[in-house]
């Protein structure tokens, strides 16, 4: 009987990580979407029965992090914005007077992009007041450290040899190189046509590096000033994470 035991623990741990997977993809597909979606929409998009499908909604449901319509359409609920607010939380308090007169100031919208393995993910952002057509970057939104300024930033403040072990197989762009020294990176094209991104990077204390950044339409004629008023404002950042 102990032998069954202990040969039935993997399995059950087995069968409990698959549950937290389904419910974690769950959340993360119903983040990506555009507008809520049934439950048809969303077994078929985890590649489950509709039965299972369901029990994770109800479980999800309950904890507050997903919503369903009258229609019974689900999306995202009020209990991940509770969960958001303490993902970094000392740098989202520090940032944020930050990237609300940077957004004012400059007009343009300003986030804060941190670490995700082998992407950047923005964290905190914020739009300017009083300005007509501005540039959306959604809390959550990720890219890959190959494109936007934001990971050149985080690059610039990894050495070459620390960015092999944590991301091995990732290049380490050149650019990151020129940024180190500048102490700003820039990138145009490259996430969204027509889009350009200036960003700094912040080092965390105890913590991977993370970017302040701004992105607007064209090329812009002033990097140099916007990356060094980054700078500036990552510096002020990082003495209230002191």
């Amino acid at each position: 009987m102990r032998t069954e035991a202990v040969q039935n623990r993997p399995a059950k741990a087995a069968a409990h990580s698959q549950t937290l997977s389904r419910g974690i993809r769950t959340l993360e597909i119903l983040a990506a979407a555009q507008s809520p979606l049934t439950i048809a929409e969303l077994s078929e998009a985890l590649g489950v029965h509709r039965s299972i499908a369901y029990r994770i909604l109800r479980t999800l449901e309950d904890h507050s992090l997903l919503i369903r319509d009258d229609a019974g359409r689900v999306q995202t609920g009020p209990g991940l914005a509770v969960l958001a607010r303490g993902v970094s939380q000392d740098l989202q308090t520090a940032a944020l007077p930050e990237l609300t007169e940077l957004a004012n100031d400059l007009s343009m919208t300003a986030f804060i992009a941190v670490w995700d393995h082998r992407d950047t993910v923005t964290l905190l952002t914020v739009e300017p007041r009083h300005s007509g057509a501005t540039l959306a970057q959604r809390p959550g939104t990720r890219h890959s450290f190959s494109s936007g300024a934001p990971g050149i930033a985080i690059q610039s403040a990894i050495s070459e040899d620390a960015w092999a072990r944590l991301a091995p197989g990732l290049p380490y762009r050149h650019e990151a190189r020129a940024a180190r020294a500048a102490g700003f990176a820039t990138s145009h094209d490259e996430v969204l046509p027509g889009v350009s991104a200036i960003a700094a990077p912040i080092h965390v204390p105890g913590g991977m590096p993370a970017a302040i950044c701004v992105i607007f339409l064209g090329r812009g004629n002033e990097p140099a000033a916007i990356g060094s008023r980054l700078g500036i404002s990552a510096r002020a950042i990082e003495a209230q994470l002191q």
